[in-house]
C-alpha cells in the first residue's frame, strides 16, 4: 500500500489515534473493527456474519438490506452499531400510509408568508428504514435519490445529506402478509442483501437471559464520524490485481442470461449489472483489510460474493420449481 502523505490524527475523548502511513491506519482499522465487534456483543448474542457484513458495507460506503423474520433482534443490532460509531441516527418505521414527505420532509408555509424546509428523518448519518417493504412502492422510491446521490430534492430544490450517510433496511421475507416486494432499481442501491437466521440454542437462552433481566448492557462510542471517514477512504485506496478484478467481473457475467458468459441460463431469467462487480471490489477490498491484508484476492471477493448478488438475480419458473433459492444458485456460480 501507499504511504500517505499527510498524517491522519483522530481525536475520541481524551484518545489520540495518528496514522502517520496506510500501513499504519490498517492496524488501526483491525483494531478499531475489533472494538467495535467487542461493543456489539455486549448487546447482540451471536449473528456475527451479519455484523461483519454490516461494517463491511459501512466502511464501503454502502447501504444494506437485512432480512429476516421479525423477533432476531435486526433492529437492535442497528441501533447498536450506530451507538458505537458515535452517528447521528434516525428510525423510520415503515408502514402502508407513510407517505414519501415523511420521510424527505416538506415545505410549510410559515408566519412570514414564506415557504421553509422542515427536514425529515433521512437527515441522519445512519438511517434505519425498519419494515421497508411493509409500505407501498410509491414510498419505497422516496429512498432512491437518497441512497444513490446523498441527497433529497424537494420543490426543485437539492439538500445534501450528512456524511457519511447510510440506510440500513429490515425486511420481512417476502412470503409474509402484507408486504410489498422492493422494485429491482431500489435493491440494487444496497449494497449487501443480508439473511438472519434463527439463534442456535444455547444463543437463545443466553438471549433470553439476558433480555428477562432488570437492566440491558449498553454499548459505548469506540470511534468518530472523521476516523470512519477516513477509513472509508482507506478502504478506496487499496490496490487490486488485475487477476482479482476480472474475477469478479466475470463472475457478475456469469449471472446475465444469454451472454457468452452465462453458466447459470436455466435458472436466472434477469442477471446482475455492473454495480454487482463495483460491490464485489469494494466488499472485498475491507474484507482484506480487516483479516491483516493489504491487497484482495478471490478469496475475498467470494467472501462478500452471496450478499451483493443474491438480490440482484431473478430466479426463472424452473429455479423456483425446483426449489432453488438465490444464494443456492450464487454458489453454483463459484464452485
Amino acid at each position: 500500500m501507499t504511504i500517505t502523505k499527510v498524517a491522519c490524527l483522530i481525536s475520541i475523548g481524551n484518545n489520540m489515534r495518528s496514522y502517520a502511513s496506510d500501513v499504519e491506519a490498517t492496524e488501526g482499522l483491525k483494531n478499531l473493527y475489533k472494538l467495535l465487534k467487542d461493543e456489539v456483543a455486549k448487546v447482540i448474542v451471536g449473528q456475527d456474519e451479519v455484523i461483519d457484513k454490516v461494517l463491511i458495507s459501512i466502511l464501503s460506503k454502502g447501504h444494506a438490506l437485512l432480512i429476516g423474520v421479525p423477533g432476531l433482534a435486526k433492529t437492535l443490532m442497528i441501533t447498536t452499531i450506530a451507538k458505537s460509531l458515535g452517528l447521528s441516527f434516525s428510525r423510520i418505521q415503515f408502514t402502508p400510509d407513510l407517505m414519501p414527505s415523511d420521510i424527505i420532509g416538506t415545505e410549510i408555509l410559515g408566519e412570514d408568508r414564506q415557504f421553509r424546509y422542515i427536514k425529515g428523518p433521512i437527515f441522519s448519518h445512519i438511517v434505519l428504514a425498519d419494515e421497508v417493504n411493509r409500505t407501498p412502492p410509491k414510498t419505497q422510491s422516496a429512498l432512491l435519490e437518497a441512497m444513490q446521490e446523498r441527497e433529497v430534492s424537494v420543490a426543485g430544490v437539492s439538500h445534501k445529506l450528512p456524511d457519511p450517510f447510510f440506510v440500513l433496511a429490515t425486511q420481512n421475507p417476502i412470503e409474509q402478509e402484507g408486504t410489498y416486494p422492493l422494485p429491482e432499481a431500489q435493491l440494487d442501491r444496497f449494497m449487501f442483501s443480508i439473511w438472519l437466521d434463527y439463534p442456535s440454542m444455547d444463543e437463545e437462552i443466553e438471549v433470553v437471559k439476558r433480555t428477562t433481566l432488570e437492566s440491558m448492557p449498553e454499548a459505548s462510542v469506540v470511534t468518530t464520524k472523521e476516523e470512519l471517514i477516513y477509513f472509508q477512504n482507506l478502504v478506496r485506496r487499496v490496490p487490486v490485481n488485475d487477476n482479482v478484478l476480472r474475477y469478479a467481473v466475470s463472475l457478475t457475467a456469469k449471472t446475465r442470461p444469454g451472454t457468452n458468459s452465462a453458466t447459470a441460463d436455466s435458472y436466472i431469467a434477469w442477471g446482475a449489472g455492473p454495480r454487482s462487480s463495483q460491490y464485489l471490489i469494494l466488499g472485498a477490498k475491507c474484507h482484506a483489510l480487516l483479516h491483516g491484508k493489504y491487497s484482495p484476492d478471490i478469496e475475498d471477493v467470494q467472501a462478500v460474493a452471496e450478499n451483493v448478488l443474491q438480490h440482484r438475480i431473478v430466479k426463472n419458473y424452473k429455479a423456483e420449481a425446483e426449489g432453488l433459492s438465490s444464494r443456492e444458485i450464487i454458489r453454483k456460480l463459484q464452485a
